[in-house]
């Protein structure tokens, strides 16, 4: 079992930049892989970036592509997910989720652990 803790989110004007982190408690991270969601007021939780087990492979969804970067550090159990250029439609509660598999499934449904979220809110 792995618990998460998301920190890093805050308030920032647009063109802004936000480092999250996502530290993880457990011995055996690096067995799980990584992914970011957020979630806006009345939208459905979506993806925003995954990254396997052994940190070699990432995806973006195409609204944060080119300006969002996810990384692991697997020695610290911390995933990050740089956020630049950010805009107000980025506003959102940012959620990491874990799962322990090789490779990182988009599907929020597919993840078993998750923290309780970082608000983020970009404004215009």
């Amino acid at each position: 079992q792995v618990q998460l803790v998301e920190s890093g989110g805050g308030l920032v004007q647009a063109g802004g930049s936000l480092r999250l982190s996502c530290a993880a408690s457990g011995r055996t991270f690096s067995s799980y892989a990584v992914g970011w969601f957020r979630q806006a007021p009345g939208k459905e939780r979506e993806i925003v970036a995954t990254i396997t087990r052994s940190g070699t492979t990432t995806y973006y969804a195409d609204s944060v592509k080119g300006r969002f970067t996810i990384s692991r550090d697997n020695a610290k159990n911390t995933v990050y997910l740089q956020a630049n250029s950010l805009k107000p439609e980025d506003t959102a509660v940012y959620y990491c989720a874990a799962v322990q598999r090789p490779s990182a499934p988009s599907g929020p449904g597919l993840y078993d652990y998750w923290g309780q979220g970082t608000q983020v809110t970009v404004s215009s």
